[in-house]
């Protein structure tokens, strides 16, 4: 059974186009025109096991937010419709990630039910040139709304020996644990002979 998706999502701000196979290898063409974002969302492809394309064209000469959140809202909606009936899948996952001096733990279940929970530290405003930091919960709760995906992001640790956390690897710790956590959700359990994976019968 394939478990592939292609979306696309035009409005007066954006055009975004979205395509996914939830059993790629890994592979990704993105370009957002947002640098640090295409460098997440390829951590979305590498550690999710995902073939991944994303295509935005935004109003960059506004800001960086719509360009942002309307290609979360089509990464979500991807994943949703790449899922299907959820039939066989493992539906719950969890990972804990460090890099370097940050620790992020990140857990999903592919409910159907949207709700995030999302704690980090006070970071700088500003990954880059225009990639707000205040935009990461922003990302998580539009991916989390559109894919229907109950998703909790902690940091659990950041801090650097007589030093502000750092933004960068704070951002990038917490989407390869929701890399990894959908990865595990999203795979095909082999015990569960292809059964939606709820005592309700449907996800």
């Amino acid at each position: 059974m394939s478990r592939t998706a292609r979306v696309e999502r035009i409005t007066k701000e954006t055009k975004v186009l979205v395509e996914i196979d939830l059993d790629g290898t890994g592979a990704a063409e993105i370009s957002t025109g947002v640098g640090f974002y295409d460098h997440m969302l390829h951590q979305i492809a590498r550690h999710g096991g995902f073939d991944l394309t994303v295509r935005t064209v935004g109003d960059l000469e506004i800001d960086a937010h719509h360009t942002i959140e309307d290609t979360a809202l089509a990464l979500g909606a991807a994943f949703d419709q790449a899922l299907g009936d959820k039939a066989g899948i493992r539906r719950y996952g969890s990972a804990t990630v460090p890099m370097d001096e940050v620790l992020v733990r990140a857990a999903v279940d592919l409910s159907g039910r949207p709700y995030v929970v999302h704690d980090e530290p006070v970071l700088a405003p500003y990954i880059g040139p225009v990639y707000a930091t205040s935009m990461t919960r922003h990302i998580w709760e539009s991916f989390g709304q559109a894919a229907r995906v109950t998703l909790h992001v902690d940091v659990l640790r950041a801090a650097r020996p007589g030093g502000h956390p750092d933004a960068h690897h704070v951002v990038e710790a917490q989407f390869k644990a929701v890399s990894r956590a959908l990865r595990e959700a999203t795979s095909i359990d082999p015990r569960s002979a292809g059964a939606i994976p709820s005592t309700k019968g449907a996800l």
